[in-house]
């Protein structure tokens, strides 16, 4: 689980996880990676990994994203199944041994779709339009009542955390890997009216453009075909221009055509330098092979 303003609801999510765990008759481990919370949620992990020997805690150096927490977390999992969910208790622990169930049918993952989301209007919204504009970009189909809470295999979380790539986005890292998957429909929790949301629209943009630009090429392929309609444009008004002109109907050339035609071209000019740029400025970041995270604390457990 990675913690981000998580403070007020871990005690009550780590007792709950517990007794449901207890009941399975299995051993397991509780991973939380505090992701730079600005809360000091790290105070109440160690209080909690005091009474709780299961429990495991993870201190970034700072806040590196959700994502790239998740990471942390997989990475020293040692679980033969491991689950992901969010801190927030919207993805509701009790759900954990029916996601367990439908596994051991013969699945390798298994996600939760939430069949009626407890969010707000702008926050359904804004979710709907982030997942749209992905699937188009991406060129793959992509499920907003679907994100990261599910239960996955060790393999398939060896094959996730084998793709070192700085740019991480867990749903479509799952996607990409394949295996055999499934879905179950489960209750989501209505969301903490005291706890503020660690995504707003600024990093919903930032988040779909580094998932665009990681794992499509897409814009490239748009500018170009871009491109080439304006190429065509240009083209057969070349020839209507210079038909009017030999039957003598042009006299003095326009001004305010000519201004246009260098607004319009300059801008897509901008555009595709910007979009290629924005390509060479991800792959610049790649190759510098920086670490995905970096940890700053561990509990002794």
């Amino acid at each position: 689980m990675p913690v981000y303003r998580g403070r007020t609801t871990l005690p009550d999510l780590i007792h709950r996880l517990g007794e449901v765990l207890r009941t399975l008759g299995i051993t397991f481990e509780l991973i939380l990676v505090d992701d730079g919370c600005p809360e000091d949620s790290w105070s109440k992990i160690l209080e909690c990994s005091e009474t709780m020997p299961e429990l495991r805690g993870i201190k970034l150096s700072r806040n590196f994203g959700q994502h790239y927490a998740i990471t942390a977390g997989l990475d020293h999992s040692q679980g033969e199944w491991v689950v992901v969910m969010d801190c927030d208790l919207q993805d509701q622990p009790e759900e954990i041994p029916r996601l367990y169930q439908e596994a051991k049918k013969g699945f390798d993952v298994v996600l939760a779709r939430r069949v009626e989301r407890k969010d707000s209007f702008f926050r359904k919204l804004s979710s709907k339009l982030f997942y749209r504009s992905l699937s188009y970009l991406t060129g793959s189909e992509q499920d907003e009542s679907i994100g990261n809470f599910g239960i996955y295999h060790h393999r398939v979380i060896q094959e996730v955390i084998g793709m070192r790539e700085s740019i991480r986005y867990f749903p479509t890292m799952v996607k990409w890997v394949g295996f055999r998957q499934s879905t179950l429909a489960v209750a989501h929790q209505e969301p903490d009216s005291e706890r503020k949301t660690s995504y707003n629209s600024k990093k919903l943009f930032n988040l779909a453009l580094d998932i665009m630009l990681a794992y499509s090429d897409k814009p490239i392929r748009l500018t170009v075909k871009l491109g080439v309609i304006l190429a065509l444009t240009g083209f057969g008004f070349a020839l209507f221009t210079l038909l009017r002109y030999w039957q003598g109907e042009i006299i003095v050339a326009g001004y305010a055509s000519l201004i246009i035609s260098i607004w319009v071209l300059s801008g897509i000019l901008l555009i595709t330098l910007g979009v290629v740029g924005l390509y060479l400025g991800k792959t610049f970041e790649g190759v510098k092979n920086r670490p995905i995270y970096i940890i700053d604390k561990k509990t002794h457990s």
